[in-house]
């Protein structure tokens, strides 16, 4: 089998996880070992985390959401039963801008669903 020195194509792989790394402390921006664990594990934190910010973020607008509606004397499980009897096409992201940006735009929609929620046959 032939020898392999990888020269240029190893300085290339540990330039580049160099970059990665750049202002990790001590070991983990300096020392290739140490660098590739902290590239790997920052890599796996940013695939997690991608996901996760989806949740999260989806959590904040509910709660918002559910604090504006409370005020209102509605429940947030209510709140969007009554959004779906009214046919709106908001999702949770612009309604919780709304709650937490516009308080009277909120309390108007809020009537609205109040009427809805009575005036459906089911409740």
């Amino acid at each position: 089998m032939p020898r392999v020195k990888r020269g240029t194509v190893r300085r290339a792989k540990r330039k580049k996880l160099s970059r990665l790394t750049k202002g990790y402390f001590l070991n983990k921006s300096k020392l290739y070992r140490f660098m590739k664990e902290a590239a790997d594990r920052a890599g796996r934190f940013a695939y997690r985390d991608r996901r996760r910010r989806k949740r999260d973020f989806r959590r904040l607008w509910i709660l918002r959401i559910n604090a504006a509606a409370r005020q209102h004397d509605l429940t947030y499980s209510q709140f969007m039963h009554g959004l779906k009897l009214m046919g709106s096409a908001l999702d949770r992201k612009s309604l919780s801008e709304i709650a937490a940006r516009d308080s009277s735009a909120f309390a108007e929609l809020a009537a609205s669903v109040k009427k809805a929620l009575v005036s459906s046959p089911a409740s």
